[in-house]
């Protein structure tokens, strides 16, 4: 019998989310949490059952939880209810679609969902509650912080260290062995050929 998993946010990046936990079949999705005016809709056939306010008693009920609110930019609200619910007791699995490649000779924190045909290859260490979204590329020895998005089409080469917090916009390519401070926001498209301090935002040139 699979295992029940309570997911939380009812947006765009839950659906596709839902489709990466039906495809790799290890958890039955028991209902989705997210705002009190959206109460027994649907998404994807999943009715919201909860709110955050109904959170500590959705943990006594289900043990397993993962967090399907998309991050564009700052991921405050991932992390809030991240703490909140491993101060409540919650288990969040790793989820990896069976269309990705992840080598085992790579390491994934809790919450992280690696979505379809991503490739995480060897020696890559990621964080915990990070998004690792469809098609990025993540090249030997990276590592990866917490509360990170990785977003679509992404490369990240080899050795590259990227803090906590950050977000790495669709299709951007950061060079090899470079660094990329906590809370760094870069911008899709770009390619990153110097380290990025913390707390920078990183935009295209325009001529």
């Amino acid at each position: 019998m699979k295992e029940k998993l309570i997911i939380i946010g009812g947006g765009g990046h839950c659906k596709s989310c839902i489709d990466v936990i039906e495809q790799e079949g290890k958890y039955q999705i028991a209902g989705i949490v997210d705002k009190r005016e959206k109460l027994h809709e649907k998404i994807l056939g999943y009715e919201i059952v909860a709110t955050d306010d109904d959170l500590p008693a959705l943990v006594k009920e289900y043990r397993n939880f993962l967090i399907t609110i998309g991050q564009i930019g700052v991921s405050n609200k991932r992390i809030m209810l991240f703490d909140h619910l491993v101060h409540l007791g919650a288990v969040f699995p790793v989820i990896i679609s069976p269309l990705a490649y992840v080598s085992v000779h790579s390491y994934i924190r809790e919450g992280t969902i690696i979505l379809h045909h991503a490739l995480i290859n060897a020696g890559v260490r990621i964080g915990k509650n990070c998004i690792i979204n469809t098609k990025a590329l993540i090249e030997h020895d990276a590592k990866i912080g917490d509360h990170c998005h990785i977003s679509t089409g992404v490369i990240i080469n080899g050795g590259v260290e990227i803090g906590s917090k950050c977000f790495i916009g669709s299709n951007s390519t950061i060079n090899q062995y470079l660094k990329i401070g906590e809370n760094a926001v870069i911008d899709s498209g770009i390619r990153i050929r110097e380290d990025i301090q913390e707390y920078s935002v990183t935009k295209p040139v325009v001529d």
